[in-house]
């Protein structure tokens, strides 16, 4: 697995929602299984519940794996009191062609949240603006097509 880079913040997250489902999530998710096992009378209904409390718990595990996996491979990256370039963890403002306005904080794929305001370095736009300073123009190369947008401020 490749490097996840992680905000301070976004490391504590998902340590307290792995520490979360090792210990209260899987509990119920195991309470859940034995009652459906255990259920009567058995039919349609009984099969569907165990089915539905098997891939709970699958999912339940699966995601424990995934956590595990990020949180071995974290690199915390500091949030940058001041700094000229793009850089993840840093918030960045642009405006579009259309002048538009948005900010942005750049994250690992990890943390990514758009609606939020925080895109991954990987994303299309991440990963044009890094590296870039205030007042650049950045050709951003995305599934429909290439668009420009201007870097208006770098915190």
């Amino acid at each position: 697995m490749a490097t996840s880079y992680l905000t301070q913040e976004g490391y504590d997250k998902l340590k307290k929602e792995l520490e979360y489902l090792k210990t209260e999530k899987r509990e119920e998710v195991a309470i859940r299984l034995r009652e459906a096992l255990d259920g009567s009378p058995l039919g349609v209904d009984a099969d569907v519940e165990v089915e539905a409390a098997k891939n709970a718990q699958a999912f339940v595990e699966g995601r424990i794996q995934y956590l595990k996996g990020i949180l071995n491979q974290a690199e915390i990256v500091n949030h940058l009191s001041e700094t000229d370039v793009v850089q993840i963890g840093t918030e960045v403002s642009i405006k579009t062609s259309e002048n538009e306005k948005e900010t942005f904080t750049i994250v690992g794929r990890a943390e990514a949240d758009p609606i939020e305001g925080r895109i991954s370095n990987e994303s299309p736009l991440g990963s044009a603006l890094l590296g870039h300073s205030k007042g650049d123009e950045v050709d951003v190369l995305a599934p429909g097509g290439i668009y420009t947008v201007k870097i208006t401020k770098i915190s």
